[in-house]
């Protein structure tokens, strides 16, 4: 192992000690430490605006693509929104110890089973430095340790948030030292993929791309964030002037957004009336659509390739599909959707019903926009991510995601030899909670 492997490794060992002593820090201390960040956050933001200038002028040297420069900027708005966000992290109960189930196994046997941490979190992102603050702080909140790895095109931003963040909660309680931990380069968050000894969950937060390689790349359990490839499909039962606003809103409010609608789908029947208006809103915002064969014979656009189907554009771009049905529909979800966002306008509660049962996607919504799915929009405080995965977390993931339970039993000198044999004792297994 050389001196590279050797410092990765010494930073995960010193994670996981943290991650020993953080569960049993008080809910008012971990809330202390929140506060602190905050204050750090609004005393240092010139400095933070100022690193993250130098970030964004090098991006724009770089000719880097649009949609991730929008995400990199980190604005003095941008930093309150960070603030604001802590103190509702804060506002949230605990998600430790709490008693999801109890049991009598028996008189005097009694089975819980409890939240706790997950322990040691491995995150890398791409250029969202607020990202950094938000999942630094819900692990905290939840008790976990976490090494970060932002992309190089955020790495001053990065550096001065991450160390203004461990200053702040070191000086509330020593015992968050090695909580949040920033790593400097994606080749050391490679070397720590193979640490599996000592870390528990890794979130890889970015392009499909970054996604798969990290699977690819690990024994550890990866929390998948894949891309958002979400979907509105305006029905034929649809209040089409509130269609119109819905589908304008999910596509060009924050079209870097991984929530915001890359496909519209149109039933057949009102497809005459409904294309039109919305292309006229879509073209005034300057949104690119292109469209299937049926579609480009009622309104002039660019044509649709199958690829653009399964396509995030993260800009102001869009394709149009009409279908038939609203299974056909479903089925071209299915197909294509990358299992984030999708949402469906309509009047017939049985249709509503029908599409968010059958659409296999973390969020389904009914008569509203796809860019809702957020944890803070979703009351969660925070996010470190959209989860496209069927594992113990899906869809927003906030603090409730980033732990998992253990079972503790209490008894009073019962053994199991008691129990064995035609004659023993009989389990009640007696649900309590």
């Amino acid at each position: 192992m050389n001196l590279h492997m050797d410092a990765i490794r010494a930073a995960a060992e010193k994670a996981r000690k943290s991650s020993y002593s953080l569960s049993s820090i008080p809910l008012d201390v971990r809330n202390a430490a929140l506060e602190s960040i905050a204050l750090a956050l609004e005393s240092n933001s010139e400095e933070i605006t100022e690193a993250n200038a130098k970030d964004m002028k090098a991006a724009e040297e770089m000719k880097l693509p649009q949609a991730l420069i929008k995400r990199l900027k980190y604005s003095q708005d941008k930093i309150s929104e960070s603030v604001t966000s802590i103190r509702s992290i804060m506002q949230q109960e605990d998600v430790i110890g709490k008693v999801l189930s109890k049991t009598e196994l028996d008189e005097g046997l009694i089975l819980d089973k409890v939240s706790c941490p997950i322990g040691v979190i491995g995150v890398v992102f791409e250029s969202r430095p607020d990202a950094l603050v938000q999942i630094s702080c819900l692990c905290l909140k939840s008790g976990n340790a976490v090494l970060l790895e932002g992309g190089s095109e955020a790495k001053n931003t990065n550096l001065i948030l991450a160390e203004l963040i461990q200053k702040a909660i070191i000086s509330v309680d020593e015992r968050f030292d090695g909580t949040v931990q920033l790593l400097s380069t994606r080749e050391e968050f490679q070397s720590l993929l193979k640490h599996d000894d000592l870390i528990d969950l890794i979130i890889p937060r970015g392009s499909n791309q970054l996604v798969r390689s990290i699977m690819e790349s690990t024994r550890i359990p990866v929390m998948g964030h894949a891309a958002g490839i979400c979907h509105t499909y305006v029905d034929k039962d649809a209040d089409l002037k509130m269609a119109a606003k819905v589908c304008f809103d999910a596509k060009v409010q924050y079209p870097a957004g991984c929530n915001a609608t890359e496909t519209l789908l149109i039933h057949s029947d009102i497809v005459e009336k409904f294309l039109p208006v919305i292309a006229e809103e879509y073209e005034k915002a300057g949104v690119e659509m292109r469209g299937d064969e049926r579609v480009r014979k009622i309104v002039e656009m660019s044509a649709a390739s199958e690829d653009d189907w399964s396509e995030e554009y993260n800009d102001l771009v869009i394709s149009i599909k009409i279908v038939d049905s609203l299974r056909e529909a479903i089925d071209h979800i299915n197909r294509y959707s990358s299992h984030h966002t999708d949402a469906i306008i309509t009047s017939s509660e049985a249709a509503a019903e029908e599409f968010m049962d059958d659409v296999d996607s973390s969020s389904t919504m009914w008569n509203t926009s796809t860019r809702f799915a957020d944890g803070y929009r979703y009351g969660l405080g925070a996010e470190v991510g959209i989860s496209t995965n069927k594992t113990h977390a899906r869809g927003p993931v906030g603090l409730e995601g980033l732990t998992i339970y253990k079972y503790k039993l209490r008894g009073k000198g019962q053994t199991v030899a008691e129990y064995s044999g035609k004659d023993g004792r009989k389990y009640t297994h007696r649900k309590l909670l």
